[in-house]
């Protein structure tokens, strides 16, 4: 037995994700107006296509407005939901062929009214009384963040994953063998089950390298996360022949308990099977590990592409005028606070890629931290946290009878989030894809208090700072941080990059040079003293920086150049004390920032002597001096 809604729309159909696409790329050609394109809609149904589906030329425009040249079809109105049930189930929503028989309702897809059902009837967690709407809320236990340690790629010797992937601490190897026991166990546990949540979905707005993506899920709160974070089909037709790029199974609440046998870190496995496209993941509940997961995979598959495509760590956004920037940075530096501005649309809020017609984002929501969070501070994201969002490991305190998160209760973890799909950002960029980008910002959030809020790069510069990727780990990113520190995480994302850092700097390297887009340096971390003596940036500053960067004030001023570091500083900024814009005059004692700063300057000649050589250039020469 099948059900679904009865009730479709017929514009939705016709405009879902990719059907939005095509229209603004129609008309933003010179092809025909958009009330002339639905016209023809309301006389022929036409089914939903999807990127995919578009043709190349078609795939991606420059977009001249950040402003919608249509409304979206209404939220609730996302609608490819089904429910199997019967002996045939598995069959029936495409699990089969996993090994999955044993569940008899499989919940495939559901929309967020019926995934806040679930999660209400099966206790899956709290309903939160946030300012804008009611919000569902899960604690994911003692995992609050990734667990890089336990994540693992099967080595199948001599296949091309072997051949291509940088084996080490990132990328560590497991046998064929463990893999296909955890991929058994896994089986095995799903096939106790009543009932289990499958969501098919798609990673990437580009039609060229789009991937489609199936999650096996036990709750439906996981569902919800990956329904927020990927670009989701609008109607179940739209599904018809989805033969899956990648699946994961999550088996979260199953341990290892073999990993000593297995040599592996702990009774927690992600691993993945790039040759078998399938990933296990046992005993974390963090719904961060099914994003990053992924987004680790389209670092893997977008550098082979021909011709060659970037993939990367940052968010992004884009002007009235068509200006678009990109904005690097790992967990916790403000990717997705400086990236949502009012002023500005938002294209996304973490992983993006960048090919030879321009930049694109891989998901369909945000997942923003939550830790300090308010109106004043973070409009957009606090406004973006009601019905549909779903928080994760957020304080709640009784109010009035209710339960209301509390942002500045950091009792749990310092990684608190929230979900939600990008609509709920006002103005999001619409087509999900735009030009190359204008400036590119590498954003650090510096622990020593060493770096000034703002720098400009040279090429050569930029160059050398994203190999670098100098930042600190923030406060529970990961498992077992809890202060911030020191991290030098190549391209600004070393946890999540399969090939060799090189490989995606020489990309950076061609378009830099092709598309002559002006690099900066943005300290969103400590002035006026390391961490503990100093303050942490205040967002008004980096807000401060970031703004004369995209609007062009920062063109105005003049500039001095560092006689350590080489890059230039501005001599003033709107709104910006002039005294912080120098990192030195911030500190009380000169004389102990210049220790910091040798200190910190060995850093990184010390961590960059590993790419000394490598690659067409040896940019060593263009880093600070000693």
């Amino acid at each position: 037995m099948i059900t679904t809604s009865s009730c479709r729309i017929l514009l939705r159909t016709a405009t879902g994700i990719g059907g939005r696409h095509a229209l603004k790329a129609l008309v933003a050609r010179g092809g025909s107006s958009p009330s002339s394109f639905y016209s023809s809609l309301g006389s022929k149904p036409t089914k939903a296509f999807y990127p995919s589906n578009i043709s190349q030329k078609n795939q991606q425009v420059v977009f001249k407005s950040a402003l919608p040249i249509e409304e979206d079809p209404i939220r609730s109105d996302y609608d490819s939901s089904a429910i199997y049930s019967g002996s045939d189930a598995c069959d029936k929503a495409g699990i089969s062929s996993l090994g999955i028989t044993g569940p008899k309702v499989i919940y495939k897809n559901q929309t967020f009214e019926e995934l806040f059902r679930h999660e209400v009837k099966n206790n899956e967690g709290k309903v939160a009384n946030a300012e804008y709407g009611d919000t569902f809320t899960v604690d994911t236990g003692k995992f609050t963040g990734r667990s890089p340690k336990d994540k693992w790629i099967v080595k199948n010797i001599g296949s091309d994953s072997d051949a291509n992937i940088d084996w080490g601490k990132v990328n560590q190897p497991t046998s064929p063998e463990v893999f296909d026991e955890l991929y058994e166990k896994a089986i095995n546990h799903f096939n106790t089950k009543e009932e289990c949540y499958v969501f098919d979905g798609f990673c990437g707005a580009n039609p060229k390298s789009q991937r489609k993506i199936r999650f096996v899920h036990e709750m439906a709160w996981q569902q919800h996360f990956v329904t927020n974070m990927f670009i989701r089909a609008n109607h179940e037709s739209d599904l018809q022949g989805f033969e899956p790029d990648f699946t994961v199974i999550n088996a979260c609440s199953q341990v290892n308990e073999d990993w000593k046998r297995h040599g592996l870190n702990s009774e927690v496995a992600v691993v993945f099977n790039v040759e078998k496209k399938c990933a296990v993941i046992f005993g974390t509940w963090y719904g961060g590990e099914n994003k990053k997961g992924i987004f680790s995979m389209m670092n893997y598959w977008l550098p082979m592409e021909n011709p060659p495509q970037l993939p990367m760590h940052c968010s992004a956004n884009v002007g009235k005028g068509g200006d678009s920037a990109l904005f690097f940075g790992l967990s916790g530096t403000g990717k997705t606070t400086l990236s949502a501005d009012p002023h500005r649309a938002l294209i996304g809020d973490d992983e993006h890629g960048w090919d030879e017609h321009g930049i694109f984002n891989f998901e369909g929501g945000c997942y923003a931290k939550t830790i300090n969070l308010s109106e004043a501070t973070e409009p957009d994201i606090y406004r973006a946290i009601h019905k549909d969002a779903m928080l994760e490991n957020v304080a709640l305190k009784e109010q009035g009878g209710k339960l209301v998160p509390d942002y500045f209760d950091t009792s749990k973890t310092e990684n608190g989030r929230v979900s939600y799909p990008i609509t709920h950002i006002d103005n999001y960029h619409k087509p999900q894809m735009a030009g190359h980008p204008k400036n590119i910002i590498f954003l650090s959030c510096d622990a020593f208090g060493v770096l000034p809020p703002i720098a400009k790069l040279t090429p050569e510069q930029a160059m050398y700072h994203f190999i670098s990727g100098y930042t600190a780990k923030v406060a529970g990113t990961e498992r077992g941080v809890t202060e911030p520190t020191p991290n030098f995480s190549p391209c600004f994302g070393a946890a999540f990059l399969t090939l060799h850092p090189t490989r995606y700097a020489e990309l950076l390297k061609e378009k830099l040079q092709k598309h002559n887009a002006q690099a900066w340096l943005v300290n969103s971390g400590w002035s006026g003293g390391a961490y503990g003596v100093g303050k942490r940036m205040s967002l008004k500053i980096t807000r401060g920086c970031v703004n004369a960067i995209l609007d062009g004030t920062v063109d105005n001023t003049t500039w001095e150049k560092d006689p350590v570091f080489g890059w230039e500083l501005p001599t003033s900024i709107p709104d910006v004390d002039a005294s912080v814009l120098h990192p030195r005059k911030a500190w009380s004692d000169p004389k102990e920032y210049d220790t910091a700063q040798k200190n910190l300057v060995g850093m990184y000649v010390k961590n960059f002597e590993k790419f000394a050589g490598k690659g067409d250039v040896d940019y060593t020469q263009f880093g600070p001096k000693v």
